[in-house]
């Protein structure tokens, strides 16, 4: 099982597909490193050399922030609105939708599940 950025990738798979498994490479950005590398689509990770594997890593390693790094990016991003006061940081503070979507109803996926009033039953 190949290891790239702190991720097993699994190896019976297409190259393009495989680097998927890691946070920040999308369909884009596999098949722009498979070209980089020079590795063909249809080429499974099982098919790679060693050289191929470490030319991957090295060339995600240098030109593409993923897994750790963009999390904590995102999180430190999130942290500076919310410090700043903004109202986006306001929104996220609050557990609220933050791109401007109702709220009256729907919303349940930032809001969570319902929760019942007290004395609303008749």
């Amino acid at each position: 099982m190949a290891r790239i950025a702190g991720v097993n990738i699994p190896t019976n798979k297409r190259v393009t597909i495989a680097l998927r498994y890691i946070h920040g490479i999308g369909p884009a950005k596999a098949a722009e490193i498979c070209e980089k590398v020079g590795i063909p689509a249809a080429k499974r990770v099982n098919e790679l050399t060693d050289a191929e594997i470490l030319s991957i890593r090295e060339t995600i390693d240098g030109g593409y922030t993923v897994e750790g790094d963009l999390r904590r990016e995102r999180a430190v991003n999130v942290k500076r609105l919310m410090d700043l006061g903004c109202y986006r940081g306001l929104r996220h503070r609050r557990g609220l939708p933050v791109r401007g979507q109702r709220t009256h109803t729907n919303a349940r996926t930032r809001k969570g599940p319902a929760k019942p009033i007290a004395g609303k039953k008749k």
